[in-house]
């Protein structure tokens, strides 16, 4: 018996059909191609929102004000929850009154929750606003949760015609029904919008704005604390330890010291200043070991320069 041979082509024409397959079934996985168990469930718009990999199908009934919602979201474990609010005041997390979704022995949850700040995320019976026909679905072969609403707009949105909305992921819910804190990656921090009910489009533009003027803050403060105090810093200690042993260095050593923990300290200031100003703007995410490393750093600096200015 022969074994049989494959020329070239076929092998090339063969993996460009298998790459083909997969592309359009990655390009497949939009809101247009998802499907509900019951058949009948139509909505007037769906939406492939930008971050989370998450999707909202919805339908905006003018007359009675009256939103119809499925948001479908992948939580990031089996253990994870998945939700979705409205923001009445702002564009934010703080002010969200939001539906959530997780696996309890089994049976999929949906709760509601207000989250009046950052630190207070407490579930309650009723939100600001009617919520009924409220349902959770799961897919055991994709993990990701379906949440089923029907939402009474308030009066003052209903009338602008437009919503703050917000979506998140989360890895897991505690014994007493506290969410797990989600992560505060860029995509996390992205999950923000403005949905226009009638036209059904949305606008992540402010929140995005936020999160990169957020993330360049973050990066200016850390350029500006490595050079200071991973660089500069050292390098006058080295400097005044090691280069004033040099006769041929003497005073030379002395004027390099001092321009390397003047300017680190300068620096160090700056990068101090930007840290308390991303501290203002991020109420309730605090980072307490690294809060009190920068103070005592910025305090120990401070004392020498100080000190060595009057000696």
């Amino acid at each position: 018996m022969t074994t049989p041979s494959f020329s070239l082509p076929f092998i090339l024409i063969l993996s460009s059909y298998s790459w083909v397959l997969l592309i359009s079934q990655s390009q497949s996985l939009t809101c247009t191609t998802q499907t509900f168990t019951n058949k009948n469930t139509v909505y007037s718009h769906c939406l492939d929102l930008p971050s989370l990999s998450s999707y909202l199908h919805f339908t905006y009934d003018s007359s009675n004000t009256t939103l119809s919602i499925a948001f479908i979201a992948t939580a990031p474990s089996s253990a994870g929850w998945v939700s979705w609010a409205i923001n009445p005041t702002s564009t934010g997390m703080a002010g969200c009154q939001s539906l959530v979704a997780y696996n309890h022995n089994g049976k999929v949850n949906v709760k509601l929750y207000n989250v009046s700040s950052y630190t207070s995320i407490v579930e309650v019976d009723k939100l600001g606003f009617d919520v009924w026909d409220l349902q959770g679905e799961e897919d055991g072969s994709s993990g990701s949760f379906k949440i089923f609403a029907k939402i009474k707009v308030p009066a003052d949105l209903a009338e602008k015609k437009l919503i703050n909305h917000v979506w998140q992921i989360g890895p897991g819910v505690s014994s007493d029904g506290m969410l797990v804190k989600h992560d505060f990656n860029p995509d996390n921090l992205k999950a923000v919008g403005t949905l226009d009910l009638v036209s059904g489009e949305v606008s992540t533009s402010g929140g995005a704005a936020d999160v990169d003027s957020k993330l360049k803050k973050k990066n200016i403060h850390g350029i500006l604390n490595t050079v200071s105090w991973g660089l500069l810093f050292p390098l006058g200690v080295v400097i005044a330890r090691y280069v004033r042993t040099f006769k041929s260095a003497d005073p030379a050593w002395f004027y390099l010291h001092v321009t390397c923990q003047l300017s680190a300290y300068v620096l160090g200031v700056a990068g101090w200043g930007t840290g308390l100003k991303l501290g203002s703007e991020s109420k309730g995410i605090v980072y307490t070991g690294h809060r009190n490393i920068g103070i005592s750093l910025f305090c120990l600096a401070t004392v020498q320069v100080n000190s060595s200015t009057l000696a």
